[in-house]
């Protein structure tokens, strides 16, 4: 009888191995993603930061200078640098949890960055940005791609589509 007992209580543990797993990983890739997140946005500031001292040392800066192209094309170069990363995080073979977590860095990045330079027109903003979710799910079924990636990419879109609809700015 007792074995009987042990062998229901292993099955029911097999089967919630799984879930359990599953929950569990969302609850991590929503939570260390976002630290990672704002360690992206640190790493921008410190980034941009660098690039103004540098060019500073050449070129006046400041209110009355007449470099309205400077923040924009350090903002396009740290996103290039973003892509950059991601292509050998995602070449490499690490976990994909690891790879899902990371995700969240550049997905988050280029909605943030769409939302930077289109905040003036949202009837072009929004429709852009589904475009990209959508397209990036796409690429996902086609290469069949697991599950959570596509996690992170609805996770994401609908935090930054609540988060600008409520009136957050970054």
């Amino acid at each position: 009888m007792k074995t009987k007992k042990r062998n229901i209580k292993e099955k029911v543990k097999k089967s919630m191995q799984p879930w359990v797993k599953n929950v569990l990983s969302t609850l991590a890739i929503a939570i260390f993603g976002f630290i990672l997140l704002n360690l992206t946005f640190l790493l921008d500031f410190a980034f941009q930061t660098i690039i103004r001292s540098i060019v500073g040392i050449f070129v006046p800066l400041g209110p009355e200078t007449n470099l309205f192209w400077m923040p924009p094309l350090t903002h396009i170069s740290f996103v290039v640098l973003i892509c950059l990363i991601s292509f050998f995080i995602f070449k490499s073979k690490l976990k994909v949890i690891y790879k899902a977590i990371y995700m969240v860095v550049p997905i988050t990045v280029i909605l943030a960055t769409l939302g930077i330079f289109l905040y003036k027109w949202p009837m072009i903003l929004y429709p852009l940005g589904a475009f990209f979710c959508l397209g990036v799910l796409y690429l996902f079924y086609k290469t069949k791609q697991p599950w959570i990636y596509y996690y992170v990419v609805m996770l994401v879109s609908i935090v930054l589509t609540i988060f600008t609809l409520s009136g957050g700015e970054i």
